[in-house]
C-alpha cells in the first residue's frame, strides 16, 4: 500500500490529521469484508452523525460528542476504502458530500436545542438566530469553495473554517459539557462568527480580483 490511499488532495488541516492518524487505522481491517461497499460506510457515518445531533438535543452532550467523533473518523474510512478497493466514483463523492451536510446540520441543530433546553442564560430567540447564522455560514463555506472553483475565482489560502475544524470544535465542546454544561456555547459562538467572517472575506476578495462592470 502507498500513502495516497489515506487522504485526497482537497483534505486540509484537521480532517487530514484525522484521516492519517485515526481513519487509516480502521480501513485496512475492512478489506476482508468482501460484501462491503463504500456507500455503506458513508451511510453509517452519516447516520451516526445525525444520531449525535439527536442525542445532543436530548441533553446528553458528552455522548453526542463521542458519537460525532466516531462519525468523523468513519467519514474518512469510506473514501480510503473506496481508493484501496478501486471503487471510487463521482457519484460516491457526491453522496458523501451531501450526507455530510445532513450530519453537520443535525449536530448544529442539536447544539442549539441543547442550549435552549439547558437553559443557557441568553434569550432563546438570540440562540436560535445565532444557530441560523451558524447553519447558513457553515453551509456557504463548502458552497462558495465549489462555486469559486467552477468560476475560476482564487479564494486564496485554505481556510480554517472547513468541515473538519467545525466538527472538531463541536465535538470538543460537546464532550467538555461533562465538565461544564455551558461549554457548547463556545462552539455556537465560533460557528456563528468564523464561517460567516470567512464568507465575507471571500466575497470581498472575489470582488477585488474580478470587479464587476
Amino acid at each position: 500500500m502507498n500513502s495516497d490511499w489515506r487522504t485526497k488532495p482537497t483534505d486540509r488541516f484537521v480532517l487530514k490529521w484525522i484521516k492519517l492518524h485515526l481513519s487509516s487505522r480502521i480501513t485496512p481491517h475492512l478489506l476482508t469484508w468482501h460484501q462491503l461497499r463504500p456507500w455503506m460506510l458513508t451511510l453509517v457515518s452519516s447516520l451516526v452523525g445525525v444520531l449525535a445531533g439527536a442525542v445532543f438535543a436530548l441533553g446528553w452532550g458528552f455522548t453526542a460528542g463521542c458519537l460525532a467523533a466516531f462519525s468523523q473518523v468513519l467519514d474518512g474510512v469510506d473514501g480510503q476504502f473506496a481508493r484501496l478497493t478501486g471503487q471510487q466514483s463521482k457519484a460516491g463523492a457526491l453522496l458523501d458530500s451531501v450526507l455530510d451536510r445532513y450530519a453537520d446540520g443535525a449536530m448544529m441543530i442539536g447544539l442549539v436545542i441543547y442550549l435552549v433546553r439547558l437553559p443557557f442564560p441568553l434569550p432563546a430567540g438570540l440562540l436560535l438566530a445565532m444557530g441560523a447564522l451558524a447553519f447558513i455560514g457553515s453551509g456557504c463555506i463548502s458552497y462558495s469553495t465549489a462555486r469559486a472553483e467552477a468560476l475560476g475565482i482564487d479564494l486564496g489560502a485554505p481556510t480554517l473554517a472547513s468541515k473538519g475544524t467545525r466538527s472538531s470544535v463541536m465535538v470538543l465542546c460537546a464532550c467538555g459539557s461533562a465538565i461544564w454544561s455551558g461549554l457548547p456555547m463556545a462552539a455556537l459562538v465560533y460557528l456563528t462568527l468564523h464561517p460567516n467572517a470567512v464568507i465575507i472575506d471571500r466575497l470581498i476578495r472575489s470582488h477585488r480580483s474580478a470587479p464587476t462592470s
